[in-house]
């Protein structure tokens, strides 16, 4: 049985859907601590292969470089869990698949792995039209790992309609 929760996100994900159908698009996701819930809410939603081109998930560093092209200077220099990291990632993700936009999201979920510097719940985000549009940004949610991971699916599906209706028209 679904619960609450992930009705909400599967209902958010059909507002992504029906943007992206009435716009001509396809989505890509690239996906770290979240390990695939974000693709997993879309396809929950009956036609969503007529907008959901695939998903990346790239647990390891190793998958990031050779799945998404993350470069190694920028996992070095910030870490996997960085706006740079999945700023590459969206972009990787759209340079590997046959989207117009894209979603990446990496985080630390917890219980354990976090630092002073990245506790546990910090989840940075990434958006990125194939035009060049991008938007990354930062949260810090409380709560344990599945309720961080779940908050993530929402805001990576809320940063989609968001970049969406503030990208520029297409041209018909």
């Amino acid at each position: 049985m679904i619960n609450k929760d992930d009705q909400a996100l599967i209902m958010l994900a059909g507002h992504v859907g029906i943007d992206l159908v009435q716009r001509g698009l396809m989505l890509t996701s690239a996906e770290s601590c979240t390990g695939g819930w974000l693709g997993q809410a879309i396809t929950a939603k009956s036609g969503s292969s007529d907008w959901y081109e695939r998903g990346f998930i790239t647990y390891s560093i190793a998958s990031k470089q050779e799945m998404l092209g993350v470069s190694a200077i920028t996992l070095k220099q910030h870490g996997t869990v960085s706006e740079q990291t999945v700023k590459e990632m969206a972009a990787g993700a759209l340079t590997h698949s046959r989207a117009q936009v894209s979603v990446a999201i990496s985080g630390i979920a917890g219980p354990n792995g976090g630092t002073e510097e990245k506790p546990v719940g910090m989840i940075c985000f990434a958006w990125k039209m194939r035009d060049g549009l991008t938007r990354s940004s930062t949260h810090y949610f409380g709560g344990d790992r599945e309720s961080i991971r779940r908050q993530a699916v929402f805001v990576a599906l809320q940063g989609v309609v968001d970049l969406l209706h503030d990208s520029p028209p297409l041209s018909s």
